[in-house]
């Protein structure tokens, strides 16, 4: 790598530049307050480029000469400089000359000789003495031309090295200037597709203008105007237009539409190539010339680790010769080793070195050398890639500027089209703008209606409130002039009554056509709207659209399904509201009216948007995306209502499994509750017989004592079960229905614990139509509850209790009496506890119903005061309205007197110059002269 420093900078760091057209790099040292001019002078005297042909880039930004390093954010260790040469990427440029390489060459030593280089055992008497100098010599040769080998193998292998940084650096190049060329590509693509964009749409409206001239001039001309607003001259819409002038515009337009189609299709072919080149270019890369060399260079790597593992083995040897030449001189040869036999060891390490290293070594030099060829050529290659890259990269930009430059000209054209064409538009613009001047007059007609009926509204609303006042006044002054006299009242002017008031409303609209609304469709039909090809074409889109409008109509319905009622009948109540307060017509009258005026305005509406938007200019794309989109909807709205028509279907499925599954649940529990009253029956009608039995069968007096007070007690305990379960479940159906939900829940789980917790809220889902029956059916289930526990206590003492045959003894008999007398008292405590929970919430509810009745009483208490509050407000407002009656009459009493006294002091006036201008001969002439002006 080649690098220079220089001297009087102030050290700073180090600002590395790189030349693009050959991979050379150079530090320069630099300070943040070095001007770029002063860089490019510098690498004008090193590298030879001259100051006006240098382009450097630091990332995507241009070093300007006039500005400093620091701008930049320069110098950088992580930012690099490019220096590209503008002479060679202008188009006559040369080729880039051959890549030379440059390798220091190290020579081969001379040949050992004794004669210039001695050894003492050289006049030895044994040959085998003599012969240990010799291979001393040999193998310091071989060595010595291992070296030569090895340093000319690195000078190559690093030759290779740098050609490869050097390559690298031009890649590196490559993608900054195809960077910076890309911004400005991108830039002129986007203007370029904005351009299309707006012509092609220009383009489609001005053909359909065009192309459809004769069409809308048959259609003007087709339209007969309105009966009163015909004249002389003007019999339909196309006498508002001069036809002959509006053929010489279409004339015009067609051959400035034709060129200007011409000039954008020469000017699309010209980008089109400006686009292929330009994705050529960023397609073509250098990466693949680098990549090949590096894999290259590190294979051959292995060279240079075998030359360094056959220096060591030389080395080594000559290490050992030398030792034995050493021992030999100091005669320190151990008795084992003799020097033949050290003589004998070095014959095969030098025929090692003569045919298996040195040859070696020769032949990694050579895949060195060659490597160099190959690296040569392909930093060759690079150089003429980076040289025709450059010179593409230039004729691009060139024709980028070119292009930038064309565009505000067909701008200016685009611009000039649209205004020769602004004529042919007022043609198209003529039918929706006739019909929505008829839609305007039909709007304005019933909304004058409309408006005199507010106006009606109002005058009647100030009579009934002056009907008011009146009767007010009469009947203070019918109690009051009893005690005060009449004349007394009069001066106070309590005798005064209120004027009626006028409402007049000034004519207005007096001149609109007789028009309804179903004349506009006669007198300017639907056809005028330019919309009847556009149908035809796409009547499905509209048919889409449609659907997809109706299906999610329908999806909003059943999303807000629970709240349509409430939000329907709101509405109606205030459509209600506006339409009674309109008086003299009836709600009829007037929601025609308003309606007939909406849909006026909705014509009118979209009239104005059919002129403002140009359905020929939407583009066939366009519409399939928006035919796409509406049939994406419209299946995604169907799928919605089917998945939920799905839902409703499945749970009225469940609902109705349910129902069935409730109504088996019923049937089993009445007769398992049938079945087990008449077992208690039974039961019980046995026990009497067996008590019975026993009594007549003993003759103890306690036993039948103990019969007699066990069945009074079990009665009272039925009785009272029954009376209590009746009274409470009758006050709890009087005072709420969720009470008896509750009663007939807790009797139910009393009776069966097994009974299903989900006929509670069948029991709360089932209406009460009548209260008679309702009573009845609690009574009677009261007397089921009542058999009920009765057989329950029956069935819970063991058989072999309720059995008392005569057989038995006094001694069981007693214990069975005590066993049914403690269940009984049991049985009673129990219902005690019950007694006094049903007390405590008859307690609590009688409390809540005091708590209701006091917030009902605060609650009409405030009503009330609401009311005075209004009632208060209203005379405040009569009173005010009084004050201003009253402010108003006295301004208009001022005002006239302020009139008479004008006038007044305009008579005396005359009359003083009448006396002051005639003398006394002639103040009776003038007197004259004054009454006669004043009689005129």
């Amino acid at each position: 790598m080649n690098s220079s420093s220089l001297e009087g900078v102030v050290q700073m760091g180090k600002l590395v530049i790189h030349i693009a057209e050959n991979g050379h790099s150079y530090e320069l040292d630099s300070d943040e307050y070095t001007l770029v001019e002063v860089v490019q002078k510098i690498l004008e005297r090193v590298c030879g480029i001259p100051f006006n042909d240098q382009l450097l880039l630091c990332l995507d930004m241009k070093l300007e000469p006039q500005r400093p390093l620091s701008a930049y954010k320069l110098p950088s260790v992580d930012r690099e400089v490019f220096l590209f040469n503008k002479a060679r990427m202008r188009s006559a440029a040369p080729p880039p000359a051959l890549e030379q390489v440059e390798i220091i060459d190290a020579p081969d030593p001379p040949l050992p000789s004794s004669s210039h280089n001695t050894h003492p055992l050289d006049d030895a008497s044994d040959p085998a003495l003599k012969a240990l100098p010799s291979y001393e010599r040999q193998f310091r040769y071989h060595f010595q031309c291992g070296h030569a080998i090895y340093t000319r193998t690195l000078a190559k292998y690093e030759a290779c090295e740098r050609l490869l940084q050097e390559q690298m650096v031009q890649e590196r190049a490559l993608e900054i200037a195809r960077g910076n060329l890309d911004y400005f590509y991108r830039i002129v693509l986007q203007n370029y597709t904005d351009f299309v964009k707006c012509y092609l749409q220009q383009h489609r409206s001005h053909t359909s203008l065009l192309v459809n001239f004769g069409r809308d001039m048959e259609k003007l001309k087709s339209v007969r105007l309105h009966p009163s607003l015909q004249t002389a001259n003007k019999k339909c819409l196309l006498d508002f237009v001069k036809e002959e002038n509006l053929r010489k515009t279409v004339e015009d337009c067609s051959s400035s539409h034709r060129q200007f189609e011409n000039k954008v299709s020469d000017f699309k072919k010209e980008f089109g190539d400006l686009k292929r080149n330009a994705e050529d270019l960023f397609s073509s890369k250098a990466s693949f010339l680098v990549k090949d060399l590096d894999l290259a260079i590190k294979d051959h790597q292995r060279y240079i680790n075998e030359q360094k593992s056959i220096m060591q083995a030389l080395s080594k040897d000559v290490n050992t010769v030398k030792k034995l030449v050493d021992d030999c001189l100091s005669s320190e040869l151990s008795s084992s080793l003799r020097p033949h036999d050290a003589v004998s060891a070095l014959g095969p390490m030098y025929d090692s070195h003569d045919k298996s290293y040195l040859p070696k070594m020769q032949e990694c030099d050579r895949g060195i050398s060659d490597l160099l060829g190959f690296c040569r050529d392909k930093k060759n290659e690079m150089n003429i890639f980076v040289h025709d890259y450059m010179q593409k990269i230039a004729y691009l930009q060139y024709s980028i500027k070119d292009v930038r430059c064309r565009f505000s000209v067909f701008q200016e054209a685009l611009k000039r089209q649209s205004d020769q064409f602004e004529h042919l538009k007022v043609v198209r613009g003529i039918g929706p703008a006739y019909r929505a001047c008829l839609a305007e007059v039909v709007r304005r007609k019933e909304t004058k209606k409309i408006y005199m009926g507010k106006a009606g509204q109002l005058a009647e609303k100030l009579a009934a409130e002056r009907d008011v006042e009146v009767r007010r006044r009469d009947e203070f002054l019918k109690v009051n002039s009893t005690y005060i006299p009449r004349d007394i009242l009069a001066s106070m002017g309590l005798y005064d009554t209120p004027n009626p008031c006028n409402v007049n409303v000034n004519p207005f609209d007096s001149d609109l056509l007789d028009l309804d609304i179903s004349d506009v469709d006669r007198y300017a039909p639907d056809s005028l709207m330019g919309l009847s090809l556009r149908n035809e074409k796409h009547g499905a889109m509209k048919t889409s659209l449609s659907i997809s409008n109706d299906g999610s109509q329908s999806s909003d319905v059943e999303g807000t399904g629970v709240d349509f009622h409430e939000k329907y009948d709101f509405q109606e109540s205030v459509e209600e509201s506006e339409l009674v307060e309109v008086a003299g017509t009836s709600k009829m009258e007037v929601e025609n009216a308003k309606l007939k005026a909406e849909l006026a305005s909705k014509i009118a509406l979209l009239c104005s948007m059919s002129t403002e938007l140009n359905y020929e200019s939407l583009d066939q794309s366009e519409i399939e995306n928006m035919l796409r989109n509406a049939t994406e909807k419209t299946s995604e709205a169907l799928h919605l209502k089917a998945e939920y028509e799905k839902h409703l279907q499945s749970m009225l499925k469940v609902k109705q499994m349910q129902c069935e599954s409730y109504e088996k649940r019923i049937q089993e529990l009445e007769q398992r509750l049938s079945d087990q009253y008449l077992r208690g029956r039974k039961l019980s009608a046995d026990e009497c017989e067996s008590i019975s039995a026993v009594s007549t069968a003993k003759t103890y007096d306690h036993k039948p004592e103990v019969s007699g007070v066990g069945e009074m007690h079990a009665m009272e305990d039925v009785s009272s079960a029954s009376s209590s379960l009746k009274s409470g479940l009758l006050l709890d159906h009087d005072k709420a229905q969720e009470g008896l939900g509750d009663s007939m829940t807790d009797s139910s789980i009393m009776l069966n614990p097994q009974l299903d917790s989900s006929m509670v809220d069948l029991h709360r889902d089932k209406g009460h139509p009548h209260d008679k029956e309702k009573k009845e059916a609690l009574l009677s289930d009261a007397g089921m509850t009542a058999g009920a526990s009765n057989m329950a206590v029956s069935m819970s003492q063991p058989a072999d209790a309720l059995s008392c045959e005569p057989g038995l003894n006094a001694k069981v008999c007693d214990s069975v009496a005590m066993e049914l007398q403690n269940a009984l008292s049991e049985k009673s405590s129990e219902l005690e506890n019950a007694e006094m929970k049903i007390q405590g919430l008859m307690d609590e509810v009688s409390k809540l119903g005091r708590e209701l009745e006091i917030s009902r009483n605060l609650l009409d208490e405030s009503q009330m005061n609401c009311a005075h509050l209004e009632n208060c407000l209203h005379e405040a407002r009569e009173e005010a309205q009084t004050h201003l009656c009253a402010a108003d009459r006295r301004a208009s009493e001022y005002s006239a007197l302020r009139t008479s006294a004008i006038k007044t002091r305009g008579l005396f006036e005359r009359l003083k110059s009448c006396v002051l201008s005639a003398g006394v001969a002639t103040f009776s002439e003038s007197l004259r002269a004054l009454a006669q002006s004043l009689s005129r």
